[in-house]
């Protein structure tokens, strides 16, 4: 029997109420997340990707237990996280940490290095101060950064090592899986690839798995081991990352990737230039949702949703590919 997945997502979905009209007397309702399952194995890197307003931070924050979701489950080492008891809820706070975009704005100003690292250990462990100030030395070794930098405030760093100074402090009580909401778009490009690898090199020594959000395709084409795509709150395809990136199937993957950088050089594709705005999540389009800018519509796409099924080896949303019938 295999081991269960260290997180798992099932038809996870989130509503939000938006009240419009006079006096705010009608209620709309915003489609953020609809209804979506993946995994994440222990180890591994999910690779969540789409345009903007798609869902993946709304995702996160279900995660992160920030937003509770309006249905579906979400279980952690097996374990669902509603029949939790306060003790499980305080080990998957700790087991479940986050980094996030801006690292200007995530780290307190007022604060030394050394206090924010060890800001977790103090409010979840209580160490003594000679093991506080190991753990955080220990700690800023990880990440590549000098035993003095905790002395110091954040002012006096450059963008790139902020982002190493929240990785310190993600990492402080040994999680099993961070969340990394786009780590690197607020860095220089020539910083980019730094803590790319610094964050590759730290899975492989620790074992950690990520949850990977981020606009550049490339970056998570690198990372991840499966790449899940995102359009108007649903899934569209997910699959190893390689297959879906290079080998895309459904016309909106094929659509984001032939936009990014070459992954594959001797295979450069033209790039395919979507027509229109993405619909809004208060009214999603009947059937399947991209069906207003895809060059492949059928009638049918205008008025079937598309299931998610297995196609070439990953899951695609697609009546391109129609569901194989026993």
């Amino acid at each position: 029997m295999s081991p269960a997945p260290l997180l798992e997502a099932t038809r996870l979905t989130k509503h939000f109420a938006l009240r419009r009209g006079l006096l705010g007397r009608r209620t709309d309702i915003v489609r953020a997340v609809d209804s979506i399952s993946f995994t994440i194995e222990a180890g591994q890197t999910l690779g969540l990707v789409g345009e903007s307003g798609c869902g993946k931070t709304t995702t996160s924050r279900m995660i992160l237990r920030v937003e509770p979701p309006t249905s579906g489950d979400i279980r952690f080492e097996g374990a669902p996280l509603a029949a939790l008891d306060r003790e499980g809820l305080r080990h998957y706070r700790r087991s479940v940490q986050a980094v996030f975009q801006d690292p200007y704005a995530s780290l307190d100003p007022r604060m030394r290095v050394a206090a924010i690292v060890g800001e977790p250990l103090v409010i979840g462990q209580r160490p003594t101060g000679t093991e506080l100030r190991r753990r955080v030395r220990e700690l800023l070794d990880l990440v590549g950064l000098p035993e003095r930098a905790g002395r110091l405030f954040p002012h006096e760093f450059s963008g790139g090592q902020r982002q190493r100074i929240a990785i310190a402090r993600a990492l402080a009580l040994s999680p099993k899986l961070v969340v990394l909401d786009e780590p690197v778009s607020a860095l220089d490009v020539s910083i980019r690839a730094q803590i790319l690898n610094l964050l590759h090199d730290l899975q492989r020594r620790l074992g950690i798995s990520y949850l990977f959000i981020a606009h550049d395709l490339a970056a998570v084409a690198h990372m991840s081991h499966t790449i899940a795509v995102m359009y108007l709150g649903r899934i569209v395809e997910m699959g190893a990352a390689a297959e879906v990136a290079l080998r895309a199937k459904h016309p909106y993957t094929q659509a984001l990737f032939s936009a990014a950088l070459p992954l594959d050089p001797g295979g450069r594709s033209e790039e395919i230039i979507l027509s229109g705005e993405i619909p809004s999540p208060l009214t999603p389009p009947p059937g399947c949702r991209f069906h207003t800018r895809c060059s492949h519509v059928m009638d049918r796409c205008r008025r079937d949703e598309p299931p998610l099924h297995t196609e070439s080896g990953r899951l695609v949303a697609c009546h391109l590919y129609p569901q194989a019938t026993a």
